[in-house]
């Protein structure tokens, strides 16, 4: 999160700011489904851009990590309550959770969190990226076109276009598994 090269800090930031921003986007849906699951990946984006800024550019003051974590805990009650009706908010329900663990890891830790290693339990770290490296592998095959069509609806919208959907859900996934690894 904060350890590594700035490079690739800054470029997770971009990438989950960017996937944030899209899902702000698709929350225009006329789909309530769509737009309450974009409106907590859009959480997610901007969350794990601000987690990922490199810590020589700003260091969080420490009731930041704290104040990560309640807000993640509140949006895994949401995720666990819609999870219910729909099994991809279990998906949401995980991301969340992760993003609980991740906050109160450096929270345990704040003065080792430039270090890669220090911080969170091994065993749960390891299934939180099993999980999310799983995830990251099948997301990229459902990226594969099965036909050769070209081109979505012409009346589809920007926020309602499933590949675009996917491909955002995706590089989440890939900014969690990249966290992850640094935790």
């Amino acid at each position: 999160m904060h350890g590594g090269p700035a490079s690739s800090g800054w470029l997770l930031v971009a990438l989950c700011a960017a996937t944030g921003a899209y899902c702000l986007l698709r929350m225009r849906s006329p789909v309530e489904e769509q737009r309450r699951a974009a409106g907590g990946e859009a959480l997610m984006g901007f969350g794990m851009a601000a987690m990922a800024v490199p810590a020589a550019v700003f260091t969080p003051p420490a009731w930041a990590w704290p104040g990560y974590a309640a807000v993640f805990g509140a949006a895994a009650l949401r995720a666990l309550w819609s999870a219910r009706r729909s099994p991809h908010h279990v998906h949401h329900l995980l991301g969340t959770a992760a993003m609980v663990y991740m906050a109160l890891a450096m929270a345990a830790s704040p003065a080792h969190h430039h270090e890669h290693g220090d911080s969170g339990v091994p065993l749960v770290t390891g299934a939180l990226l099993l999980y999310f490296v799983g995830y990251v592998l099948l997301s990229g095959i459902r990226l594969v076109p099965v036909t050769g069509t070209v081109g979505g609806g012409a009346g589809v919208g920007w926020g309602d276009r499933p590949e675009l959907a996917r491909a955002c859900r995706l590089s989440m996934g890939i900014g969690m598994v990249a966290m992850l690894l640094t935790l």
